[in-house]
């Protein structure tokens, strides 16, 4: 997200306001999903003029098994950029974002990891959810295999890898970087700020409804309010009903579990990108 926000504002990259169409996503999304139609899809360009360079960011395109050769038919000479994290912490924040959005009613991170194989199954979905394969959390972060599909589509030199404590540790150069990957004036300052803090709703049945609001809702809204006004109103309601907190720390017990858990495919990973990364498997810090 941060990533995101930092490339929309540079004045020769179009990116879409709109984020995480999923459009080349294909065996994820469900048949009747609106962003599988390529003129939907399209359509999030419509401002793009004369930049030189247009993107957009959909996270699960690195879970999806279709999604590089759907990209790859679309546009050969597309540049891929995939941001990795330490799966632990990654998964732990992806859990309290999916409590969030509402993709998860199981209020409980071990319980929800838990209830994987039940998931696999098609049990313990949540009505709402548009992916429900995010909920197999242990297949979101097989990384080596993920990378390595882009890397074998697309080529390397066309695939540019950044690792989140670096964009951290450094943001400036990383994002650098990244302009120069891109072909881009490398001398655009960005506001580097947060873009997405840990947050958690007030209210659950006001989030269901901002999130999927009746028809007969929708209608009268229609009705009575130009769009406009409709969106800024529920932009209010949605910053009303949030929280901003700090997440609670992961129990050391459950962290160390998940690491050996994960700790070959990290090792496998580091030779992938010929850069160590088994920190990851010992840090007990976590963020």
């Amino acid at each position: 997200t941060a990533m995101q926000e930092y490339l929309r504002q540079h004045p020769d990259i179009f990116m879409p306001s709109f984020k995480e169409s999923h459009h080349f996503a294909d065996d994820l999304l469900k048949p009747d999903d609106p962003f599988l139609g390529r003129e939907k899809y399209l359509s999030l360009f419509a401002g793009a003029g004369e930049k030189k360079v247009a993107g957009e960011a959909s996270v699960y395109y690195l879970f999806s098994k279709n999604a590089p050769l759907n990209i790859k038919l679309f546009r050969p000479d597309a540049k891929i950029i995939i941001m990795l994290r330490n799966p632990v912490d990654l998964l732990y924040s992806r859990y309290s974002q999916l409590v969030y959005n509402g993709d998860e009613d199981i209020l409980d991170f071990e319980a929800s990891l838990a209830a994987e194989e039940k998931r696999r199954n098609g049990e313990l979905i949540p009505k709402h959810i548009r992916i429900e394969k995010k909920l197999l959390h242990h297949e979101v972060v097989k990384f080596t295999e993920q990378v390595k599909r882009y890397f074998d589509t697309f080529g390397r030199s066309n695939v540019h890898v950044i690792i989140y404590d670096d964009l951290k540790r450094n943001t400036t150069k990383v994002y650098r970087e990244t302009l120069r990957f891109l072909n881009v004036d490398t001398s655009f300052q960005p506001t580097f700020k947060i873009i997405n803090p840990n947050k958690r709703i007030r209210s659950k049945a006001l989030q269901r409804f901002l999130i999927t609001p009746s028809s007969a809702m929708r209608m009268i809204g229609r009705l009575l309010l130009p769009r406009s006004l409709r969106e800024a109103l529920l932009n209010r309601l949605r910053k009303l009903n949030t929280q901003y907190i700090s997440r609670q720390p992961m129990s050391p017990e459950l962290r160390k579990r998940l690491q050996e858990e994960f700790s070959q495919d990290v090792k496998s990973l580091s030779e992938l990108l010929g850069r160590d990364l088994t920190r990851w498997s010992k840090d007990q810090r976590g963020d």
